[in-house]
């Protein structure tokens, strides 16, 4: 027989309600002390929600990220982001890059002398280097990119909420988007809490986040209506224990599989998606959390209707008989 390697015994037996106000106390401690970070410590928006200069180069020699950014450091610059484009249609000799720096503190946008210098560094590194293209997006621009982004997060939690509603019961959709809420926010409070930049890719990672969170919970609440169905007479408590239990397998096996590529890709994927992997590796841990101890807690307390659960027969068999 080929041996096969289990994260989780085949059954399991835990109780993930054994502790339940105190998860449930941490997870609303970490909502509410996330609030108060993103309020007032701020978070440190990137070029696109601060407004900034993209510069477009092209050279004949091969992009040398590391090379344009050492020339960069030596200038007072904002935030900078370097990053090759790729293309079929480029010639062989046609090597392209993006340099994106954001408004100083205090100013609006990039100005024309500072400009001037980026270029004259990048020069110094390729001489063959040319501009092709200079961009700036302003404060305005930038607010509306915020307004955007909220509205993208506020919109994609109203159509899982309204999937999820349609699909169980309204229980259900309070509780996963609770948890998805959970996620969320204190995802953005640690950016928040150790000022890691964060822009639109941090944003794209968010509703990414909200995707696996709820595919994580929907696993579950749709074996959980199983066990309704099968076990009418047992009490929710015990039945949420056994369906989490039931599915732990496949939890642990999805969250682990997710995080062995996220870390390979935090490692070496570059400084350009760092933001976004962190992201996406702060989700998946806490989406795992608040469906085992979040979502369930929730849908505990509002209850279930079980009204196909068999009605109590008469302890008096004669009660019902005419006289």
């Amino acid at each position: 027989m080929a041996w096969r390697l289990r994260l989780v015994p085949t059954t399991t037996n835990i109780n993930f309600f054994k502790a339940q106000w105190v998860t449930f106390g941490a997870s609303i401690f970490a909502m509410v002390a996330s609030l108060v970070l993103i309020f007032t410590m701020g978070l440190n928006f990137g070029i696109d929600f601060r407004g900034g200069t993209t510069i477009r180069t092209e050279a004949t020699s091969p992009v040398d990220i590391g090379a344009y950014r050492d020339a960069l450091n030596t200038l007072e610059l904002g935030d900078v982001s370097i990053s090759e484009v790729f293309d079929p249609s480029f010639d062989a000799d046609q090597h392209v890059a993006m340099v994106r720096i954001s408004a100083r503190e205090g100013e609006e946008s990039v100005t024309p002398e500072l400009i001037a210098e980026v270029e004259a560094a990048l020069v110094a590194v390729d001489p063959s280097i040319t501009f092709p293209a200079v961009e700036s997006v302003g404060p305005k621009v930038s607010s509306e990119l915020v307004t955007s982004a909220l509205l993208a997060i506020l919109a994609g939690t109203i159509g899982i909420l309204f999937y999820v509603w349609v699909r169980f019961e309204w229980q259900f959709a309070v509780g996963t988007v609770a948890a998805l809420v959970h996620d969320v926010l204190v995802t953005v409070g640690i950016f928040a809490l150790f000022q890691i930049r964060f822009d639109l890719t941090i944003v794209a990672a968010l509703l990414t986040i909200l995707g696996y969170s709820v595919n994580d919970t929907v696993v579950i609440f749709d074996r959980l209506r199983e066990n309704l169905a099968k076990y009418k007479q047992m009490p929710l408590r015990e039945m949420m224990n056994l369906t989490a239990n039931e599915t732990l397998s496949r939890t642990i096996m999805t969250a682990s599989t997710t995080l062995i590529s996220l870390v390979v890709l935090l490692i070496f994927g570059g400084d350009v998606i760092r933001g976004f992997v962190f992201a996406m590796l702060l989700g998946v841990i806490l989406g795992t959390y608040s469906t085992l101890y979040m979502a369930k807690n929730i849908v505990l307390m509002l209850g279930v209707d079980r009204g196909d659960k068999p009605k109590k027969t008469s302890k008096n068999e004669f009660a019902d008989v005419e006289a």
